[in-house]
C-alpha cells in the first residue's frame, strides 16, 4: 500500500510538472511579436477594423486562464478594452471542445457611435463575401458560462458616460441564468439591479433614484422566427430626474405600470424593436424652464421660470429611441393644461399643449406649441392663435 501511494505521488507531482511546463513554453510563445501580429491579422480580417493589442499571456493564478491586455479598435472613436481574460474549461479543451467558463472584462471604454461603425464594418464586410454556404459544420458563437465586467464604460451618443459593474451567468440551457449590475460613474450613479430565472419568467428588481422598479421578463419562440420578449414592470417612488439625468427639467416622485414587447432575430436588434407602454403619474412634480401661466400671460413670449404641478398624468409609448407622451393632464392652482409632446432620438421636443388659467373668474385659453429641447425646452404660441391675435378684435382661443 505504501509503494502504490508513494507511485501515486510521483505520478500526480510528474504531471503537475508537466503541466507547468507545458504552461511556460505555451507562456513565451504567446508572447512573441510574431505570434501578436499573427492573432491581431486574423482579428482585423474577421472584424473588419483594424485592432492592436499589448502583452498576451497564459495565467495559472488564481486560476488559470489566457489574457490579453491594451486591446484597441480603430474605430471613431476607438473601442479599447485594458485587460480580457478568458478562463477555459480545461476538460472540454483535453476533448478537443472550446468552452469558456469565465470571461474577464475590465475597464472596457464602448462608446455608441464606435459600437455602430464597427457593426456597419461588419455588415460590410459579410455582403462583400457573400456567397453559398459550403456543406458542413456551421460556426456557432461561443457564449462563456460566466461573464464579469470591471468598470466597464458606456458613451451614450451626447457623450455622457455611465460606468458600472457587472456579472451574469448562463444556464445549461443558454439561457439566462441570473445577472447583477451597479453603477459606479456617470449618469445613473447608484443604481443597481438584478435578475434571477424562475422557471419560465425571470423576475427583475432595480433601485434608482430612491425608488424601486420590479416586475418579470419573459422569452419565448416567435410564431415568425427568432425570439419574443414581453414583460410588466412597476414603477414606485422614483425621482424622476434621475432616469433623465442630466437633464433636470421635470422633477417629482413617478409612479407607473409598464409593458414591454419586441420581437428580434439578433440580440443587437433590440435597442430598435424594443416597444413600450407606460402609464403614469407624477407626485410633486416641477417643470423647470417654462412658467405655464406667465406663458398664458403673455402669449407665450415668456421664457424662463417654473411651474409647481399639483398633478401631472399621461401615458408613454416608446419605439427605440422615440418617445411619444400623450393624453397629458396637468393642474397647478388656477392653471390646468393638457396635450401631446413627442421627443425624438435627438431629444429635440415638438407638440402642442392647450393650457387655461382661471382669473378674475373667466378662464383665458391659450393654445401653445412646445418645442426646443429636453435640457432647454420652450412653448410659443401656435400658428392659428398668432392669426387670430393679429386679426381684429381677435383672441387667442
Amino acid at each position: 500500500m505504501a509503494k502504490l501511494l508513494k507511485w501515486l505521488v510521483f505520478a500526480v507531482s510528474a504531471f503537475v510538472l508537466l503541466l507547468v511546463g507545458v504552461a511556460v513554453a505555451l507562456q513565451q510563445w504567446v508572447r512573441t511579436d510574431d505570434f501578436r501580429s499573427r492573432v491581431e491579422r486574423e482579428a482585423t480580417a474577421a472584424l473588419g477594423v483594424p485592432l492592436t493589442m499589448g502583452r498576451l499571456s497564459v495565467d495559472l493564478w488564481p486560476l488559470p486562464a489566457v489574457a490579453v491586455d491594451d486591446v484597441r479598435l480603430q474605430t471613431r472613436p476607438p473601442i479599447s478594452v485594458t485587460r480580457v481574460e478568458a478562463r477555459p474549461v480545461w476538460t472540454a479543451l483535453l476533448l478537443g471542445r472550446l468552452e469558456i467558463a469565465t470571461l474577464l472584462v475590465r475597464q472596457a471604454v464602448l462608446p455608441q457611435t464606435a459600437l455602430a461603425a464597427l457593426g456597419a464594418a461588419m455588415q460590410k464586410k459579410d455582403e462583400a463575401a457573400a456567397k453559398p454556404a459550403a456543406p458542413g459544420p456551421s460556426a456557432s458563437v461561443v457564449w462563456p458560462r460566466r461573464a464579469v465586467l470591471d468598470a466597464v464604460s458606456w458613451i451614450d451618443g451626447q457623450g455622457r458616460r455611465t460606468t458600472m459593474d457587472a456579472k451574469a451567468a448562463l444556464a445549461g440551457d443558454g439561457l439566462l441564468q441570473e445577472a447583477s449590475f451597479k453603477v459606479v460613474g456617470g449618469r445613473f450613479v447608484g443604481a443597481r439591479g438584478e435578475l434571477r430565472r424562475e422557471a419560465d419568467h425571470w423576475p427583475v428588481r432595480v433601485d434608482i433614484g430612491g425608488g424601486t422598479i420590479r416586475g418579470k421578463l419573459q422569452l419565448q419562440p416567435a410564431v415568425k422566427g427568432g425570439q419574443l420578449l414581453q414583460g410588466q414592470l412597476r414603477t414606485e417612488n422614483v425621482e424622476l430626474a434621475a432616469l433623465t439625468a442630466p437633464s433636470r427639467t421635470l422633477t417629482g416622485k413617478l409612479q407607473a405600470q409598464t409593458t414591454l414587447r419586441a420581437e428580434f432575430r439578433e440580440v443587437g436588434q433590440l435597442g430598435e424593436v424594443l416597444r413600450t407602454q407606460t402609464r403614469f403619474d407624477v407626485r410633486n412634480a416641477v417643470l423647470e424652464g417654462i412658467d405655464l401661466a406667465r406663458a398664458v400671460q403673455t402669449a407665450g413670449l415668456s421664457r424662463g421660470g417654473s411651474t409647481r404641478l399639483d398633478t401631472l398624468a399621461g401615458q408613454v409609448t416608446t419605439q427605440g429611441k422615440a418617445l411619444q407622451l400623450t393624453k397629458l393632464v396637468a393642474t397647478s392652482g388656477v392653471l390646468a393644461a393638457s396635450g401631446n409632446v413627442a421627443i425624438s432620438a435627438s431629444q429635440a421636443l415638438s407638440g402642442r399643449l392647450s393650457v387655461e388659467l382661471q382669473a378674475a373668474g373667466a378662464g383665458i385659453g391659450v393654445p401653445l406649441a412646445v418645442g426646443g429641447t429636453l435640457s432647454a425646452p420652450s412653448v410659443t404660441l401656435t400658428r392659428g392663435a398668432l392669426g387670430a391675435l393679429a386679426a381684429p378684435g381677435g383672441a387667442a382661443n
